[in-house]
């Protein structure tokens, strides 16, 4: 009941604060491009105008690092000039250590991006921008995932405005608080956005296949190939909504379990006479 309460009244002063123009949020950042992404830099512009923001993020590129962390090294975290914080880990890595020990103050929610490109469908279960949002899904408030669909995007202001819009609706019309927000922005200018569309994950065809290659000792090394093409991509679907011009906001959640086939799993397993 006690903190019950307590999540009402930190809601309420997050009402009236916006009210006066300030919303006095604590938003940890996080992405999977590195601290020095363009995309995460332009988010932290954006949000900081209408919160305190702090910044935690691996010290290079950990796309596809999906909700892996570091167990088996010690994980070293520097304060930059510009106040972000960068870490020698994955971006799971950077979120657990955020929310468990590394800041003063535990954030009120998190914000993973801008993700240079999309996470659409399958891309859910391998990006490390959706891994640091759900890593985040604890702390009270919805958690977001943002990403600007394209192979080299360059519309960074319209995805965080994109970001401060929700973060506005989140305040005033608060979700859940464990909802996980997958966002994807179309690589457009604002003006040029159609909309919002609540969507479902598509699906994506098999991947690509491995690319063959030599190292400089002529040894065979592979290289990931691309992702499959649009499978799943019909009315409703995150692709759907992005082609047509939409901002697609997927809500996600944690629990796997194929609720409709435990039924079905209980009646095929041995019983005990047959073991």
């Amino acid at each position: 009941m006690l903190i019950l309460l307590g999540i009402v009244a930190n809601m309420f002063d997050f009402i009236v604060n916006s009210a006066s123009g300030r919303m006095k949020m604590h938003i940890l950042l996080s992405n999977d491009d590195g601290y020095l992404a363009e995309g995460l830099v332009t988010l932290a512009e954006a949000l900081r105008v209408h919160a305190d923001i702090t910044v935690v993020a691996p010290d290079r590129n950990r796309s596809a690092a999906s909700n892996s962390l570091t167990l088996e090294m010690p994980l070293r975290a520097h304060t930059m000039d510009n106040g972000f914080i960068k870490v020698d880990g994955t971006p799971t890595d950077c979120v657990h250590l955020a929310i468990t020990g590394l800041l003063d103050h535990e954030p009120d929610m998190i914000f993973a991006g801008i993700n240079h490109g999309a996470n659409l469908g399958d891309d859910v279960l391998y990006s490390g921008t959706v891994a640091a949002a759900t890593e985040g899904r604890f702390l009270g408030l919805p958690a977001v995932a943002i990403s600007l669909v394209g192979a080299n995007p360059s519309h960074f202001e319209t995805a965080a405005h994109v970001a401060v819009t929700l973060l506005k609706q989140l305040i005033n019309n608060p979700l859940p608080k464990d909802t996980i927000l997958n966002v994807n922005v179309p690589d457009v200018a604002i003006s040029a956005l159609k909309g919002y569309q609540a969507t479902r994950l598509g699906q994506r065809h098999k991947s690509e296949a491995v690319i063959k290659s030599e190292d400089p000792r002529g040894r065979l090394i592979y290289w990931v190939g691309p992702p499959g093409s649009e499978q799943d991509a019909g009315l409703g679907t995150d692709f759907c909504a992005i082609n047509e011009g939409y901002v697609s906001v997927t809500p996600l959640q944690i629990d796997l379990t194929s609720y409709d086939k435990i039924e079905a799993l209980a009646a095929w397993l041995p019983t005990k006479e047959t073991l």
